[in-house]
C-alpha cells in the first residue's frame, strides 16, 4: 500500500482510464472540481510497481464531529481481490489516523446482488446500508438506468429504444431541433435553463461558477456541452462526462418553452451516437428514484431513461468502516434532520 506522489499521477490516470471499474468521480480531474474537500489516492501495486487496485477518498471537517473520509464509486480494482481490498483498506485505515476520520464512506457501483462481495467486504469489518430508496438518502444515486453499448452499432442501439423515444427523436428533428456542441461561454445559456428547470422540478442548482470550474478542469477531453436550438434560440442543454470507455449524462435542462419539440431525446441520442463513435462500451443515464411507482413525483425521469432501452440498476448502496461508531450514528441523525429541515424550508418558502 502507498499513496499517490506527483510522480504517481499519470501511471494512476492510464490504470483508472484502462481498468473495466473505471470510474470519473475516481479521477484526479473531478477531485480539482471538489475544491472543498481534501484528496487522497491510495495504491495497492504489485512488486513491480503496477497498480493493481486504488480508492480515491476525500476528506471534509464536518463541525462538531471531526474528519468524514468519503470515496464515490470506488474501488477501482478486481473486486473479489481479497488482498487488494485489504490492501486498500491498511490505506484507508492509515488515512484515518492522520485525519483523525469518524467514518470512511463508500458508495461504489457494485450491484445490491453481488453477494461474493458482500461477503467479502463484511469478513473485511465494513457494514453495509442497503434500504435506500430516494434521491435524497445518498450522495451518490443508487438507482441508475444504464446503456450497454459494447460491440453495438447506432441501428442496433437505436432499434432497442422504446417505439415513442424513437418518434420523440424524429419528431425533434422533423420540428428543426438542431444540436450544437458549446463552449465555455455557452454555459451561461445553460444556467439560465437549468434554473428554468430547478424550479419547475424543484431541486437546487449549481452556481454558474461551479460549471465554469468543471469546463476549465475537464474540457474537452472529459466533458461535453451539448445545446439543443430552434430558430437559434437555445432550448435544452446536456454536460455528458467520458471517462475511459465510459459515458455518464451528468446534467440536463430544458425551458418550460419549447418543451413539446422534444429536445432533450435529441440530445441523448446525439450523445450516445457519439459514445458509441468513441468505441465506449457504456451510456449511464444516472440516477432515478428506487420508488417505481407512477405516482411518485420523480416517474417522469425514470420513464424518460428507461425509454432508451437501458438497464434499471440497484448499487449495493453505503459500504462504511464506522472509526467512530457512536460519532458516526450521531452524524447520521443530523444529517438526516437537516435535509428533513431543507425540504420544509422550501416548502414554506413556496407558499
Amino acid at each position: 500500500m502507498k499513496l499517490l506522489t506527483e510522480q504517481d499521477r499519470e501511471k494512476y490516470k492510464r490504470f483508472l482510464e484502462n481498468h473495466p471499474r473505471c470510474n470519473f468521480q475516481q479521477s484526479l480531474e473531478w477531485g480539482e472540481v471538489k475544491t472543498s474537500w481534501n484528496k487522497e489516492v491510495i495504491l495497492s501495486e504489485d512488486e513491480n510497481g503496477n497498480i493493481k487496485g486504488s480508492l480515491c477518498v476525500w476528506i471534509r471537517k464536518i463541525p462538531l464531529f471531526g474528519n468524514l473520509m468519503y470515496s464515490a464509486r470506488g474501488p477501482v480494482c478486481d473486486i473479489y481481490d481479497e488482498q487488494v481490498l485489504k490492501d486498500l483498506t491498511h490505506g484507508a485505515n492509515e488515512l484515518a489516523k492522520k485525519y483523525k476520520a469518524f467514518v470512511l464512506r463508500i458508495e461504489p457501483d457494485i450491484l445490491k446482488s453481488d453477494e461474493k462481495f458482500r461477503e467479502k467486504i463484511e469478513n473485511i469489518g465494513y457494514k453495509i446500508k442497503d434500504d435506500s430508496k430516494d434521491f435524497k438518502d445518498e450522495i451518490q444515486p443508487r438507482f441508475v438506468f444504464q446503456l450497454d453499448l459494447k460491440g453495438k452499432t447506432e441501428d442496433e442501439v437505436f432499434s432497442g429504444f422504446h417505439s415513442k423515444t424513437r418518434y420523440n427523436i424524429r419528431l425533434a428533428n422533423k420540428k428543426g431541433v438542431t444540436i450544437r456542441e458549446g463552449t465555455r461561454d455557452d454555459l451561461k445559456d445553460f444556467h439560465k435553463i437549468m434554473e428554468e428547470t430547478g424550479k419547475r422540478d424543484d431541486f437546487i442548482i449549481r452556481s454558474l461558477a461551479y460549471f465554469e470550474k468543471m469546463y476549465d478542469v475537464l474540457a474537452p477531453e472529459h466533458m461535453k456541452l451539448l445545446m439543443a436550438y430552434h430558430e437559434d434560440k437555445p432550448i435544452a442543454g446536456i454536460i455528458p462526462i467520458l471517462y475511459g470507455k465510459k459515458t455518464w449524462y451528468l446534467y440536463g435542462a430544458s425551458s418550460n418553452s419549447h418543451r413539446n419539440l422534444m429536445p432533450n431525446y435529441l440530445l441523448q441520442w446525439t450523445m450516445i451516437k457519439e459514445a458509441i463513435e468513441k468505441g465506449h462500451e457504456l451510456y449511464d443515464f444516472r440516477g432515478v428514484s428506487g420508488v417505481v411507482d407512477e405516482n411518485h413525483p420523480q416517474y417522469g425521469l425514470y420513464r424518460f431513461k428507461k425509454g432508451f432501452g437501458a438497464e434499471f440498476t440497484e448499487f449495493i448502496g453505503e459500504v462504511y468502516m464506522p472509526y467512530k461508531p457512536l460519532v458516526y450514528k450521531l452524524y447520521k441523525l443530523a444529517e438526516k434532520s437537516f435535509r428533513s429541515f431543507r425540504t420544509m424550508k422550501k416548502k414554506i418558502g413556496r407558499k
